[in-house]
């Protein structure tokens, strides 16, 4: 038996042991799928891989012929993708300079180095859509992180939706699903690894964003960014408190109150929604924590678990298991961290990530690989927006907390990307890494010593976060280039850069006191979500980070602007007036360019684009209030939360990095490019619909290939 026969056989029992013999039903955000199809997935994925392990032979020889043809016309052996979120070129070319990061400046010397053209809008959804797919916005349908509902006006995450099952047996208090719910992608064009897997080139993608849910292709995926937690939320965490003062400041996540009797208290984990049972109710797991006498350390029973912890110290990840009824248990996995025992008790719990060895949604393809990941490698994190800024924010974490957690799931990352690229002999790697941007979000205030969320003092103490990031980032890179041989392509990139966020522009506001959008008799201000908006009166409405919608008959619900002119007249408008609109308090121009979707690239999906995108000047971005849909007088106020650095701006000056260890044909890259030019370094034609454009240099690649071809044969 062969060394990889051997390999192949210890996975699979691997696991049998872990996943089938342990078997139990489980539910969780879209129940009737998980409830139906839990059983039905594992019993098959033991069926299929008895099936894999006999018919082995018969396929390597199938792949082995598949392979080669495939590899016939390709010019490297492997490509490795790194995805940095959001490193700024300004900051990296300075670093570069004083010598700072010697493996960039490596690969760009070797190769190339060049500022990476983004998307309009800038956003992180956006910009990795056209990354995949090679395409502008309206031919993937992703134009921010939330859509608008029409009907409603009401926002919704615009890359998936998970769905209740349409059908259920009605058994006493019980509604059983008898068919899955929905799961659906929004996102829409194919991912180029798609297309290389059709092709017989085998990829691992990790984590990369908009890729949940999974979609089937040749290879392995584990879902990134838009990941829910086990609430169906994009990350709902939980501060419990015995300081009734603080749960009264608190914005965001769940605020638990307690009260400590005898050096002890007894409170409750809120989970997810229990769909089994007609009405519907929060399951919860009971929770005791008991304090030493000196109250050093906490002793916590949850879960038939017991778990001693320090203050100011994260406990591994702890596996949380909800009992929902007819023996059905929903998994996840959490990480708890005392911020304080004396003299009030504070506790920090991340959000409730779905547990990746009984994942109740599809988290990865396979179904198994998620499985296999844990076996492996251990738990890990699954919620698309890893890193809790939010907690930041609200002060629930301390900036060390929120580093020390930050790093702790770099570090998952790393160990995933390192497992990939070790048995990747042949074929592609694309990881990406949410690190750089997190970070960059709630530290990019200390780089600038007139940021309002300053206080005196910090800007001295905390400079060298956002330069130790980059740092880092520079060994990761460095630890990927030693394991590059002749026939292997890297490329290090980021998706769009990062400006500092001072001043916050309440959009609706100017919409409403410049007359484009009304209140109902008797209001001056609405609370979130557009409750107090007259939309028999308003004809623009802005939503999410950068886009404002018209009031336009016939698609919204409440519509009064007419299609044609009319619309064309006040999209006109609305731009004359907002080009160039001034903070008059500091003297600066706030909105640099608005952006036309009429003048965008076209696709089929021009019509789900914002009418307008805004594209703010540095220093600016749409307000917190405006993004929830709250209108008051305010148009313009400081921003002085820990959240100090954005991107959601003009895209011309946000644009992100590229390197490459080689020379490509252009000076001026776009994100649209990376995908038609990872195809043609593996010899396939990239499709008609992709807007981007190869980079590669052929007469280089094909001279080096030549070359290389000639040393094999000596």
């Amino acid at each position: 038996m062969t060394e990889k026969q051997i390999k192949r056989l210890k996975v699979f029992f691997i696991l049998f042991f872990a996943i089938i013999l342990p078997l139990k039903a489980y539910i969780g955000p879209g129940a009737g799928f998980a409830f139906l199809s839990s059983f039905l997935v594992l019993f098959l994925t033991f069926l299929l891989a008895i099936f894999s392990f006999l018919s082995w032979p018969f396929r390597f020889f199938v792949r082995m012929i598949k392979g080669q043809r495939a590899y016939k016309k390709s010019h490297i052996n492997r490509l490795i993708i790194l995805g940095l979120d959001g490193m700024e070129p300004a900051l990296i070319e300075k670093f570069m300079s004083k010598g700072k990061l010697p493996n960039f400046s490596k690969l760009k010397n070797t190769g190339t180095y060049a500022r990476l053209e983004t998307t309009i809008p800038a956003i992180s959804p956006v910009a990795w859509s056209s990354f995949m797919t090679g395409s502008h916005p309206c031919k993937h349908n992703i134009f921010d992180f939330l859509s608008r509902d029409p009907k409603t006006y009401l926002p919704d995450l615009s890359s998936s939706r998970v769905g209740n099952p349409k059908r259920v047996l009605s058994i006493g208090k019980y509604n059983i699903p008898l068919s899955k719910p929905e799961i659906k992608g929004l996102r829409k064009s194919i991912p180029f690894w798609k297309i290389l897997g059709d092709k017989g080139i085998f990829s691992t993608i990790l984590r990369v964003p908009i890729t949940f849910p999974p979609e089937k292709f040749r290879g392995h995926l584990l879902s990134g960014m838009c990941t829910p937690d086990l609430k169906g939320s994009q990350g709902t965490f939980f501060f419990y408190t015995s300081d009734e003062e603080k749960i009264k400041k608190r914005e965001g996540g769940i605020n638990i109150p307690v009260t400590i009797n005898n050096n002890s208290l007894e409170t409750y984990i809120s989970g997810p929604e229990n769909t089994l049972v007609k009405t519907k109710e929060e399951l919860r797991l009971p929770m005791k924590i008991t304090f030493d006498n000196n109250k050093k350390d906490a002793l916590i029973q949850v879960s038939g678990q017991k778990i001693r912890l320090k203050s100011k110290t994260f406990s591994d990840w702890i596996k949380l298991s909800f009992r929902a009824g007819l023996g059905i248990k929903v998994k996840a996995i959490c990480r708890f961290y005392i911020s304080q025992l004396d003299p009030h008790f504070e506790m920090y719990l991340t959000p409730l990530n779905i547990d990746p060895e009984k994942p109740a949604l599809p988290i990865s393809y396979p179904f198994i690989y998620s499985v296999y990941l844990a076996k492996l490698l251990g738990s890990y994190i699954t919620l698309g927006e890893a890193n809790d800024t939010w907690a930041l924010n609200e002060g629930v974490l301390s900036e060390q907390a929120f580093l020390e957690l930050s790093y702790y799931n770099h570090q998952e990352w790393e160990n995933m990307l390192f497992n990939a690229m070790n048995k990747t002999k042949k074929g592609m790697v694309v990881s990406w890494f949410e690190t750089t941007d997190s970070i960059q979000h709630m530290f990019f205030r200390y780089l600038d010593e007139k940021h309002p969320a300053l206080k005196t003092g910090q800007a001295k103490m905390s400079k060298k976060v956002i330069e130790d990031l980059y740092q880092k980032m520079d060994e990761l890179v460095g630890k990927v280039y030693n394991q590059l041989d002749d026939k292997s392509v890297l490329v290090v990139m980021s998706d769009h850069g990062f400006k500092s966020f001072r001043r916050c522009v309440n959009l609706n506001s100017w919409l409403y006191k410049n007359g484009y959008l009304s209140l109902k008799a008797g209001k001056l201000r609405s609370e979130e979500w557009f409750k107090d908006v007259d939309w028999e009166k308003t004809k623009a409405y802005g939503l999410g980070l950068g886009g404002v919608y018209i009031n336009q008959k016939g698609r919204e619900s409440k519509g009064i602007v007419n299609t044609g002119e009319e619309t064309k007249a006040l999209k006109k408008e609305l731009i004359q007036k907002l080009n160039g609109l001034k903070d008059e308090e500091c003297g600066a121009i706030a909105i640099n360019k608005v952006f036309d979707r009429d003048e965008l690239p076209p696709g089929p999906y021009k019509e789900n684009c914002p009418d307008l995108i805004i594209g703010y000047n540095e220093g600016y971005r749409v307000s917190w209030e405006s993004v929830t849909g709250k209108v008051n007088d305010i148009f313009f106020e400081d921003n002085t939360k820990a959240w100090s650095g954005d991107h959601c701006i003009d895209p011309r000056i946000v644009p992100g990095i590229f390197f490459i260890n080689k020379k490509i044909n252009t000076s001026t890259p776009s994100i649209v490019d990376i995908a038609p030019t990872t195809l043609e370094l593996f010899g396939v034609n990239p499709p008609a619909h992709m807007d981007g454009h190869s980079l590669i240099n052929k007469e280089i690649f094909y001279q080096a290939k030549k070359e290389g071809n000639t040393r094999e044969k000596e």
